[in-house]
């Protein structure tokens, strides 16, 4: 079912709004072609007809990095003990089992799971191109037009990030496993992500670069420039573990961030994913160029990768979004909690992001991030996706209303999400998908069918 918006006008009533600097009773949004048309603050009461949206709502939330088949390691990869490495010889596995079909069923489940979380918008870091031993199926995107389709069908927005994958390490051939990501060169690559088709309501194509490991250095500028050339959103694993920074010296004499900087990758349109393990000069250079950072605590912690400098990072000029990366868990709101509540644990002092703060990182951040800056406020022209959080739960009961943004990062989780909103469209209601109201039952059996 493609994702459409509400084409009937219709006016919500939102109990409290988030608008951006403070908590908001009673706003009526009026909402026409997927877009809100008007914004009524001061509306102590529904407008007859009005649909009521009880408790506090919040533009959509961004996911900014997701790895959908990653969701299937939930539960495994906790099992004992282990370094990043070890983990990722399992991702291998699961990589190598899934095939176009599997692929669309596992994604449409999980990025379900995100509607439920009031995810409204993903960006999904996509490198699992090719069939196994890197054999191209006969339509070469076919797995990113599963992703794509799934998203459609769980009805939330995607920016797939099409991610040149050409490299073991650098200049090391891929492995067995690793043929599936590559398309050889990063012409091969841009050959291919041309032909992936543009222009559809919920879906927006960008690009990636798997990491300066994956990417040889000469052909850095081809990934950059195709996304430059477009317009379009370029993501790169950046500084995720000190080796990475340890042999990128080794080869280039120079951090993962120069290297990226020396090679034109660094801008506004680009995001640095993780960016833990970085110097001063680094931080530097991403800010000065208002390179995008999107943090991903969860996973980070899950990892043990390390606490990044998000706050030194934004200081410098670096916008902030948030990531799910792996699913360990997918909770946009814990993301935000966990970016403040690390830091605190990092310097022993807090405050370092107000509630208003970390929203933004969640919603307007994030979507600029993926390329839709259209989305992520409650505001006249902008796109009517929606996220109502309950304050009437055994978390979020009992604060003072106008408190409700700090109740939301510091208290809530998407266990609480009561209704999402795409285009107009109500995707889940009463904390229920309306397209795949058994959404355990199609994670339980997606991720069945890609297990080892």
């Amino acid at each position: 079912m493609p994702l459409t918006p509400q084409a009937t006008p219709t006016t919500y009533w939102l109990e409290h709004a988030w608008l951006g600097t403070h908590v908001e009773p009673g706003v009526a949004l009026d909402v026409e072609g997927g877009r809100i048309a008007a914004v009524h603050t001061g509306a102590g009461t529904p407008p007859p007809g009005a649909v009521v949206l009880r408790g506090l709502t919040l533009p959509g939330l961004a996911n900014a990095h997701s790895h959908a088949f990653h969701r299937a390691l939930r539960g495994t990869v906790q099992v004992g003990s282990g370094t990043f490495w070890t983990w990722r010889e399992i991702m291998y596995q699961v990589a190598g089992r899934l095939t176009p079909d599997t692929y669309y069923a596992l994604a449409r489940a999980v990025y379900a799971e995100m509607a439920l979380a009031g995810i409204t918008c993903v960006g999904e870091f996509h490198y699992l191109h090719h069939a196994p031993g890197g054999t191209r199926y006969d339509d070469p995107n076919a797995m990113g037009e599963a992703l794509i389709a799934a998203a459609a069908d769980a009805g939330i927005r995607i920016t797939l990030l099409d991610t040149a994958y050409l490299s073991a390490g650098f200049g090391a051939r891929p492995n067995q496993l690793q043929l599936r990501f590559s398309d050889g060169t990063a012409d091969a690559w841009a050959q291919r992500a041309d032909a992936l088709e543009g222009g559809r309501e919920h879906a927006r194509i960008g690009a990636a670069i798997h990491s300066v490991r994956a990417v040889p250095a000469g052909q850095l500028s081809i990934v950059a420039d195709w996304a430059r050339a477009r317009q379009a959103p370029l993501h790169v694993h950046l500084s995720e573990q000190t080796a990475e920074n340890d042999a990128c010296r080794d080869a280039h004499g120079r951090t993962p961030t120069q290297l990226l900087a020396d090679h034109g990758v660094l801008g506004p349109r680009t995001t640095a994913v993780h960016a833990t393990h970085l110097t001063g000069e680094d931080i530097g250079l991403l800010g000065n160029s208002r390179t995008g950072v999107c943090m991903c605590p969860t996973t980070e912690r899950d990892l043990a990768d390390g606490i990044g400098p998000a706050v030194q990072l934004q200081a410098h000029g670096s916008p902030l979004s948030l990531g799910s990366d792996s699913h360990a868990v997918i909770d946009l709101l814990e993301e935000a909690r966990a970016m403040e509540l690390d830091e605190r644990l990092r310097t022993r002092t807090r405050g370092h992001w107000t509630a208003n703060a970390l929203l933004r990182a969640a919603t307007a951040d994030g979507h600029a991030a993926l390329g839709w800056d259209e989305a992520g406020t409650l505001a006249t022209g902008a796109l009517a996706d929606l996220t109502t959080i309950a304050l009437d739960s055994v978390r979020t009961a009992g604060p003072l209303p106008r408190l409700a943004a700090e109740t939301a990062v510091f208290a809530a989780s998407a266990a609480d999400v009561r209704h999402t909103i795409v285009g107009g469209r109500q995707i889940v209601r009463d904390g229920v998908h309306t397209l795949l109201p058994d959404v355990p039952t199609a994670l339980a059996e997606s991720i069945a069918a890609v297990r080892g």
